[in-house]
């Protein structure tokens, strides 16, 4: 069964256990032949596949009238699969999301690692630095890489904590952050696995 979770900078996809990735603007989805089972977050792409009759939109066999009408595919799969779970997935932006006994609670949308970096970059050059995953985030900082570090992580640590969930994190950057969520269980198939349960309970293999 081959699995695709597509973004908007490449198709990720899953074949059996090995997964590898694709870019958007390099990849010709019509040089696959085999079916493939997707979701997809990107408006061009997903124009495109609506074309490839071989190309499987699982969107359509979740029900979406459990979340709110803008909220990503992506998020609304990674919701399906917990049943008590704040879900942090660390991609080119950071969502969270909370799921309590079954039932989506909202969420929101953090600027990603790279993002939040050219934020700081754009304000002065001297604000140029990579994030700082290992500091003490209950201690004030005394240099300027670890208090840019502190405001960004700080705030979205203690909202997330605020609320009393196991921590799920998943995306591309769920292991640096990881290293601030320490009790946090990562799930880099988190979608994939997702993709798989909406395909047996629609029975559509």
């Amino acid at each position: 069964m081959l699995l695709c979770d597509i973004g908007n900078t490449s198709y990720h996809f899953l074949d059996d256990d090995k997964n590898y990735k694709k870019n958007v603007t390099e990849f010709n989805p019509s040089s696959i032949k085999e079916k493939v089972y997707y979701i997809c977050v990107n408006i061009g792409v997903r124009e495109r596949l609506d074309t490839l009759q071989n190309w499987i939109d699982l969107s359509f066999y979740v029900d979406k009238s459990k979340y709110y009408e803008t909220m990503g595919i992506d998020r609304i799969f990674a919701c399906e699969t917990n049943v008590n779970a704040i879900i942090v997935d660390a991609g080119s932006a950071i969502t969270v999301d909370i799921v309590r006994d079954s039932v989506f609670e909202g969420g929101f949308i953090y600027p990603g690692i790279e993002a939040m970096r050219q934020t700081y970059e754009n304000i002065s050059p001297a604000l140029r630095y990579s994030f700082n995953f290992d500091l003490e985030l209950d201690i004030m900082p005394k240099n300027s890489k670890d208090a840019i570090s502190y405001g960004f992580l700080k705030t979205l640590y203690s909202e997330v904590v605020s609320h009393n969930l196991p921590i799920v994190l998943t995306g591309g950057d769920a292991k640096e952050f990881k290293k601030i969520f320490k009790d946090a269980k990562v799930d880099e198939k988190l979608i994939f696995s997702a993709m798989k349960k909406i395909i047996q309970e629609a029975k559509i293999c």
